[in-house]
């Protein structure tokens, strides 16, 4: 007989691992307990010393669906007799000091186990909106404190019932030890104003049946819904909301609803049905057979947001409305997400027609996560519920933070070999997304036991993370935006060496105090050499000139930069200023000349909205990436030429000259050729460009693993052409596929390239 010590590290908290681990060591015949501690899972067994090596390799191979385990170890124990024969599973052990860094399971979308119970009427949770179990069911947005108890949740002041409590203490339940577990009689309930239960979802039901707007409690925060089919009611919505023109996500009852509304490849088809449910960004189908949305859902684009119902609440409202349904953040624009009642029926007031809450609190606020496919390869739009804050591997030490950008901001904890990515939090310059994100920063630091010594932060001193940063009484690493583009691509891919980096975006401060977009990058994690760029215009407005793709095309025509290349013909010019108000016009004519208010950038971003606004499909946007966006949807699958390009050396540099591409542009569309082709034109030639950009860098001794990062990089057809031109040349070409490769995964890229300067200093 031998008795062995056992600790297992990774997500192993509120996936089932104690049920698990009970269950295999029962089966195996070994003597024992188990009990979470802290963040992990610890133990003892007592048995034959090969009876106990199995074991421990199936804490690995045989581990609950949603647990994810990083470390089994494994010591000299305590003699049998102090625990007695038979396996228990014992109460948590009181938090200790201990360092090592904890991990926190995601929320799990309802399970199939739990969808069958939802939907039969001889089950005691037959529609009882709050079913889970240890494979589904809340997690991150409930948690407190750790290790993962029902008293350390805000499921807490929900007491069991007799009935649920011999569920959690029976070992052959699927509810043994489920936190969260509950039902009718014990369990959170609906609510609609004074109506309770079945009462308040069918309020809400007749609510959206009669074209209205609801505001529904979700797991990681409010979210409005509205019947997706009803251009009335979703233009209003936009109209409450705030939201002129941003696509809407769209929930469909199951995999069927989805197939009438888009084409689904089988990539996204597993993404759909994964625990995760995010929303997967798909291709919309038309034509005969195709099923009904008010074309307000995603007005001008040929791609729809569509997810699967994450909690049985969600099924039960689908079941009775039979139709796909808008279920979109519960905020305002620019916002963050609504988690508590009363801050939700302040804001969302005005919004919508009712609210169906519940009495279970949101401890973290969670928007859904995005994610979408070109081929076989994921891209991550926003890693939000059901994603983070699993963590990711990373080669980090000492704790570290990157705290991220201004837009779509993020938060990275890493240590020890892992990093946290939190919650997408939105425009830190909306207060209420600057607070949210200090109030998840510090929770999360005491969740996973990350104190960090270092923060790893953006160049830009605008930046209201970076100015943050500076207050912090912390050793601080600036890291310029565009490296940690690339550097978060490399490493989430494992990358140690050198590389070369292609980093396209809208805007980020580069080291020579002018803005950057479009760079070529010979780096590695801790370090970076710009090799490569777009030509520079100038952003009349500023950051304004975001929200004005004419102004950015204006810039481009009066005072892009010169490199031997004359600037589109006055007449070509004229064609474009002809539909424009005049005197903006000469408005943004003088502030060029002047160099007034008129920041020069290299930006691939702005390039987007040039030509979106030159082919009259943007003149304003009504959100960060409209223009490129409605360029790449008027693209379609239109397969043309290359529109005129020109790569040229200036200032020890290979620099992309965009003016003959803008003339040739403006030159064919007065020609009569159709804004389709040119769109998909543009797209072509920047992959040429990019090609190469990449192969005069290559053939001056650049590696020959490429790293694309960058919000442009969502654009699938700007990928797909880059991707496909860099293969040609017989380069391995990475891009991120659980980190977001815009601005949501720059604080992945900061924290990384913070450990490869630490690790260099060692």
């Amino acid at each position: 007989m031998t008795v062995r010590r056992f600790r297992v590290e990774g997500i192993v908290q509120g996936v089932g691992f104690r049920p698990f681990v009970y269950r295999t060591a029962s089966a195996l015949g070994l003597d024992g307990w188990v009990a979470n501690v802290n963040g992990h899972v610890e133990g003892e067994v007592a048995g034959p010393r090969g009876t106990i090596d199995e074991f421990a390799v199936r804490l690995r191979t045989d581990a609950p669906a949603l647990a994810r385990v990083r470390h089994v170890r494994l010591t000299a124990g305590t003699p049998q007799q102090v625990y007695g024969p038979g396996f228990q599973v014992r109460h948590s052990a009181p938090a200790r000091e201990d360092t090592a860094p904890r991990e926190i399971p995601p929320d799990a979308a309802i399970c199939e186990a739990c969808l069958t119970e939802l939907h039969d009427p001889r089950d005691r949770r037959h529609r009882y909106p709050f079913i889970n179990c240890t494979d589904c069911g809340p997690r991150a947005t409930i948690i407190e404190d750790l290790p993962y108890d029902r008293i350390r949740t805000t499921i807490r002041r929900f007491p069991l019932c007799a009935r649920c409590a011999a569920e959690y203490a029976d070992p052959g339940d699927r509810r043994f030890h489920a936190e969260p577990v509950a039902c009718p009689l014990c369990g959170p309930r609906l609510a609609w104003e004074d109506l309770r239960g079945e009462e308040a979802l069918r309020a809400a039901v007749k609510a959206v049946e009669a074209g209205g707007i609801v505001a529904l409690k979700g797991l990681g925060g409010y979210q409005l819904v509205c019947d997706a089919g009803d251009p009335a009611a979703v233009s209003e919505l936009r109209r409450r909301k705030y939201r002129p023109g941003k696509p809407f996500a769209v929930m469909v009852r199951d995999l069927d609803a989805a197939a009438r509304l888009a084409r689904v490849s089988a990539s996204e088809r597993q993404a759909l049905v994964s625990p995760e449910r995010p929303v997967v960004l798909l291709a919309r189908r038309r034509g005969h057979g195709a099923a009904p949305l008010a074309r307000e859902v995603h007005p001008g684009l040929t791609r729809v947001g569509l997810f699967l119902p994450t909690t049985g609440l969600h099924h039960l409202l689908l079941d009775e409305l039979a139709r796909p349904l808008v279920v979109t953040s519960g905020n305002l624009s620019d916002e963050p997400i609504a988690v508590d009642d009363t801050e939700a029926r302040r804001t969302l007031a005005a919004v919508a027609d009712g609210f169906l809450t519940h009495d279970r609190p949101i401890h973290s606020r969670y928007d859904d996560s995005v994610v979408q496919f070109t081929g076989r390869i994921r891209i991550t739009v926003r890693r939000a519920r059901g994603l983070a804050p699993a963590p990711l591997a990373l080669s980090v030490r000492e704790p570290v933070a990157g705290v991220g950008a201004q837009l779509k901001h993020t938060f990275t904890l890493a240590a020890d070999g892992r990093a946290h990515l939190g919650p997408h939090t939105g425009d830190l310059a909306d207060l209420a997304a600057h607070e949210a994100f200090l109030a998840s920063y510090e929770h999360l630091k005491r969740l996973t036991c990350i104190e960090p010594e270092v923060l790893a932060h953006d160049l830009h001193p605008g930046y209201l993370s970076t100015q943050w940063a500076e207050t912090q009484p912390l050793r601080l690493i600036p890291v310029q935006h565009h490296h940690a583009h690339v550097a978060a691509c490399a490493a989430e891919h494992g990358m140690h060496g050198r590389f070369l980096g292609v980093a396209y975006d809208g805007l980020g401060l580069g080291d020579d105090g002018t803005l950057w977009g479009g760079e070529i990058l010979v780096a590695d994690l801790s370090g970076y050499r710009r090799v490569g760029r777009f030509a520079t215009a100038p952003l009349p407005g500023g950051d304004a000139a975001v929200r004005h793709p004419s102004r950015t095309a204006l810039g481009h025509l009066f005072g892009a930069e010169t490199l031997g290349s004359p600037r589109p013909y006055p007449w070509l010019t004229r064609a474009f200023t002809d539909r424009l108000d005049p005197a903006e016009v000469a408005a943004v004519r003088a502030m060029v000349a002047r160099g007034v208010n008129c920041p020069r950038a290299s930006s691939a971003g702005r390039l987007f909205d040039t030509v979106a606004a030159l082919l009259g499909l943007c003149d304003r946007a009504g959100y960060e990436g409209e223009a490129a966006v409605l360029l790449e949807a008027a693209a379609g699958t239109e397969h043309v030429a290359a529109l005129a390009h020109r790569v040229v050396r200036a200032q020890g540099l290979w620099v992309y000259d965009p003016a003959p591409t803008l003339a040739d542009l403006l030159e064919r569309r007065l020609g009569g050729e159709p804004v389709a082709r040119l769109a998909a034109a543009f797209h072509l030639t920047l992959g040429v460009v990019t090609a190469e950009l990449v192969a005069r860098a290559v053939a001056e001794g650049a590696p020959r693993t490429v790293c694309l990062g960058g919000g442009c990089f969502v654009n699938r057809r700007l990928l797909t052409e880059v991707r496909r031109r860099l293969h040609a040349q017989g380069l391995r070409v990475l891009v991120g596929g659980q980190v977001p490769v815009g601005d949501g995964g720059i604080s992945y890229g900061q924290a990384a390239v913070a450990a490869a300067r630490l690790a260099g200093e060692r």
